[in-house]
């Protein structure tokens, strides 16, 4: 059966997709700027609510991929917090200045993170030679490439994630994501030869709250949380 990976960010959006289906979390804090590392309190918390398997996000700030060596730390304190929370994994990805993956700082994390799996995200589609770095990345000994085929979305890169998946040849999962929903999935996985997917099937509700503020440039009255239907959706399909 092929596994369906859901990314979330809060409490209520972990409940919502254990309920129409996730095979997997993504946890994540700040969806909105791509994903970043949850706190520790929600990791806590996650792994004490979750049915099915939790990766943490490892991932400092917004922006690049290409971390400083306090940002390393920082990670590798954070993948502490993970494995002491007791998550199944955690999810990385790391560059250099010229846009590949720095192998020895890729070791590092892995070896942080000791028992626990470890995904390789997004960070391969600004690979500058992501076939080079896709044997970086098995070496180093993730399990599983999260990727979009360097495009925008996962059904645009079909052509790469198809190449990805022939390179990898079973050393490592290939796991689709970026755009996918119950209209392309099934053309997804069919074309890149994938046996898992990933996505977040965003959605939102208002706010409980009679009167809103505004803190920042987001829609406070606005709460985003995983659509049940749109997950639901592709469970269907999946089988």
């Amino acid at each position: 059966m092929t596994r369906l990976e859901v990314c979330i960010d809060n409490l209520e959006s972990l409940h919502t997709a254990q309920a129409a289906g996730a095979d997997r979390i993504e946890l994540c804090s700040a969806l909105g700027l791509g994903g970043l590392t949850p706190s520790h309190g929600l990791m806590q918390l996650a792994a004490r609510l979750a049915r099915v398997p939790v990766y943490a996000m490892i991932r400092p700030r917004a922006g690049d991929f290409c971390f400083s060596e306090e940002e390393m730390a920082l990670m590798e304190l954070d993948i502490a917090a993970a494995r002491s929370a007791g998550l199944q994994g955690v999810v990385v990805g790391l560059l250099d200045e010229r846009g590949r993956v720095p192998g020895e700082r890729l070791r590092r994390l892995v070896q942080a993170a000791g028992p626990l799996g470890v995904t390789f995200h997004r960070a391969i589609d600004l690979s500058s030679d992501w076939r080079a770095d896709l044997e970086i990345i098995i070496a180093a000994g993730c399990e599983r490439i999260l990727s979009s085929g360097q495009a925008a979305s996962a059904e645009a890169g079909l052509v790469t994630l198809r190449e990805m998946q022939a390179q990898l040849a079973g050393r490592a999962s290939l796991m689709p994501g970026a755009g996918v929903n119950g209209d392309n999935v099934l053309r997804i996985l069919a074309e890149s030869g994938a046996a898992e997917v990933h996505m977040s099937g965003m959605g939102w509700r208002g706010s409980a709250m009679a009167r809103g503020v505004s803190m920042g440039s987001a829609d406070d009255g606005r709460i985003n949380v995983t659509d049940a239907g749109k997950i639901a959706a592709v469970r269907r399909l999946l089988g």
